[in-house]
């Protein structure tokens, strides 16, 4: 999932857009309400592209975990977020089953779910594509530049004009700066 401009502040319900860099505050929009507003250095603002979700080998990133979930539902909503806790360790565990039991808390569950079920009820999950191998691509040799019959000087490019200095001098010599006098 590409979630790099959607925030997460603390204290504040939902998910929230990121517009504009501000002096002393960033501008953010709510993803379901449209409403902007500006949340200060003081609060705890949180990209979702930089959360990660305890396993017990590495840490899985948000996105990741979105996208097993979208594969688990094949596309459609998780679970309601207010569900039982057992519940909700046990979803969880389906869907990541290493993760971290003891470091992972309900709260963090419920949070996943809920941004999760935000971000696909506004058709934002959209999976990010591996991005594709580059195959060298056949080098075609340039076109040379072709000196012209009637002059035997090499064409300009196509589109420049010469400037009136370039024609009154031949291309290998250039002027030398004359000394300043005082």
């Amino acid at each position: 999932m590409v979630l790099k401009d959607i925030m997460a502040i603390s204290g504040q319900p939902g998910l929230f857009k990121f517009i504009a860099q501000g002096k002393n505050a960033i501008i953010v929009e709510h993803l379901e309400t449209k409403r902007r507003g500006s949340a200060f250095n003081t609060a705890r603002v949180s990209s979702l592209d930089e959360i990660t979700v305890y396993t017990q080998k590495e840490d899985l990133p948000l996105g990741k975990v979105f996208d097993l979930i979208f594969d688990k539902e094949s596309g459609g909503p998780a679970i309601d977020f207010r569900s039982d806790p057992e519940k909700l360790k046990s979803y969880l565990g389906e869907v990541v089953p290493d993760y971290d039991r003891e470091k992972v808390y309900n709260s963090d569950i419920r949070k996943i779910l809920q941004w999760y079920n935000i971000l696909h009820g506004l058709n934002l999950l959209v999976k990010e594509e591996p991005e594709p191998k580059e195959k060298p691509e056949e080098e075609k040799p340039a076109k040379e530049e072709k000196p012209s019959e009637e002059t035997g000087k090499k064409k300009s490019p196509a589109g420049k004009k010469k400037s009136a200095s370039e024609k009154a001098e031949p291309a290998g010599k250039k002027k030398s700066p004359k000394p300043k006098s005082k």
